[in-house]
């Protein structure tokens, strides 16, 4: 098979690319990557220097960031629906929530659960206070900006919701979606009633146990149907 995607099951970043080659109903191999064992680390770094995952490897070229990863399977594989709007400004538009699911919910998110993989003593506080306090601040520009279409560039599925449905996952585990955000509320339940994202959530289940906030993932997303 020429499509190889190096990931780990419990990883957001790798829901990301997983969510768009579902939508696309792409074919690939997958091959999880357990960086924790020396001789595993030391032959994906022969692949990839950095060690960082997800990676695509297309027939013997390896793609590297999951936007990069995305924009590669839109333009190579066109599967059952574009990845990226054809309109210029709807295209614009979805790159730039991308980046902000990114950076602003997925970033804040992951340095708090950071600091829970330290021990308990080398934890720090702040970090953690910041990182919820981040989120807070993204979860309101997203309210603040969502349009009134049902994904976040418009009628169709894109790269911004597959970077925003695992960000929102685990983000909203950390620091619970407020009451008051409606819009941001509703647009939560579309992405995960999604059958992709509910693809990639019921493969995570199994690993579930090792997320250190596993007692927090509510009950709908251990169910088998879920």
């Amino acid at each position: 098979m020429a499509l190889t995607l190096y990931s780990h099951p419990l990883s957001s970043c790798c829901w990301k690319v997983l969510i768009a080659l579902y939508e696309q109903g792409t074919p690939f191999e997958a091959r999880m990557v357990n960086l924790g064992d020396p001789d595993a680390r030391q032959a994906f770094e022969a692949l990839w220097p950095t060690a960082k995952i997800p990676l695509l490897e297309d027939d013997g070229t390896v793609y590297p960031e999951t936007s990069i990863i995305i924009e590669h399977l839109h333009t190579r594989y066109s599967g059952t629906g574009p990845l990226l709007p054809e309109d210029d400004d709807l295209r614009l538009h979805a790159r730039l929530w991308d980046r902000l699911f990114d950076l602003y919910v997925m970033t804040p998110m992951q340095r708090f659960i950071a600091e829970l993989l330290r021990p308990e003593a080398e934890r720090h506080l702040r970090t953690q206070e910041e990182a919820r306090a981040d989120l807070t601040s993204a979860y309101a520009l997203i309210e603040q900006r969502l349009g009134s279409g049902p994904w976040i560039a418009g009628a169709d599925f894109t790269i911004a919701d597959c970077a925003a449905a695992p960000a929102l996952f685990y983000a909203a585990i950390v620091q619970p979606l407020p009451a008051g955000h409606a819009a941001l509320s509703g647009y939560f339940e579309r992405l995960m009633a999604r059958p992709s994202v509910r693809r990639v959530i019921g493969e995570a289940q199994p690993w579930f146990q090792y997320f250190p906030l596993s007692g927090s993932i509510p009950a709908r997303f251990l169910a088998d149907d879920a």
